[in-house]
């Protein structure tokens, strides 16, 4: 027999953990920092573990630990404009075991492939540099793939609203990498108009 501890962690593994490589990428476009990411990931799912009980199952889970990051994207970033950043080890370090067992070569790999593809990359840049609000759901629609309804419920506006910035926020990007697009060989896009 299971233990109901045992079969929490079966079901946290079974419904998050094959949303850890999306929660990485959308936690790397939202700081554009590879050790902010990797704290805000670590952080999410901290939460996410902690708080599972009141996730209700059935529904999107990779919904929800989105809200979670984003949420801990938000405090974080409200927490740095009063106190310097800090955190004490200890308090981590016995609380999942995908944390503690992670292949030292993998994570730098992976450090390495992001940094050198992706943290020097115009597109990137261009996207980090967008407002809050239009950066979310460019990346949630263009890089995540969701759906106008699920970012509206995400984010919790009208559908109208999340395809208004999505508008918005791809003008910005077009005018920002027009240039980009031009020395990459791209042919010339038709200017975006309101």
């Amino acid at each position: 027999m299971v233990s109901a501890d045992e079969q929490k962690r079966l079901d946290f593994d079974r419904e998050a953990l094959p949303h850890l490589d999306d929660m990485y990428r959308f936690a790397l476009y939202m700081s554009s920092n590879v050790d902010t990411a990797q704290d805000l990931v670590q952080e999410t799912y901290l939460k996410a573990f902690r708080f599972f009980s009141t996730f209700e199952r059935g529904t999107n889970c990779k919904a929800w630990l989105f809200q979670i990051l984003r949420n801990s994207f938000i405090n974080r970033f409200r927490r740095s404009q009063i106190q310097p950043d800090s955190m004490h080890l200890e308090a981590i370090t016995d609380f999942y075991p995908i944390f503690q067992d992670a292949d030292e070569a993998m994570v730098h790999d992976l450090d390495y492939q992001l940094e050198s593809h992706m943290m020097n990359d115009d597109i990137t840049k261009a996207i980090a540099s967008l407002p809050d609000d239009y950066r979310t759901v460019v990346i949630l629609c263009d890089i995540e793939g969701m759906k106008y309804d699920e970012i509206a419920e995400f984010i919790s506006c009208p559908i109208g609203t999340v395809r208004s910035r999505i508008h918005r926020a791809r003008k910005i990007l077009h005018n920002k990498l027009l240039g980009y697009a031009r020395r990459h060989g791209y042919a010339p896009i038709p200017q975006f108009s309101d």
